[in-house]
């Protein structure tokens, strides 16, 4: 997994760019960030797989903020982002949450 940030300088965002790599993705089907920028709704965010088996989205996340997310690999498998800024506890399913500070 990683992360990518760049900062807008024509308004208060980044641009975060979440890529799931390809020995994970490559025998995946269908991959989504849930997250609470998006009222942690599992169809909000789609990944776009790429040729070479990764998956990719680039969203603008406003500045200044913390925002809490995972991925959901086939509707099923929840993974974590090893380059997350921090994480925080879950108190729904008594495991992580990786959080990306812009």
């Amino acid at each position: 997994m990683s992360i990518k940030k760049q900062y807008l300088k024509s308004k208060p965002e980044c641009k975060v760019t979440f890529l799931i790599p390809k020995e994970l993705g490559e025998r995946a089907q269908t991959a989504s960030i849930v997250a609470d920028f998006a009222n942690w709704d599992k169809d909000a965010i789609p990944m776009k797989k790429l040729k070479s088996g990764e998956f990719k989205v680039v969203k603008n996340l406003k500045a200044g903020g913390e925002y809490q997310f995972r991925y959901l690999i086939d509707g099923k498998i929840w993974e974590n982002d090893p380059e997350a800024d921090k994480y925080v506890p879950n108190n729904l399913t008594f495991e992580d949450n990786s959080v990306v500070i812009v």
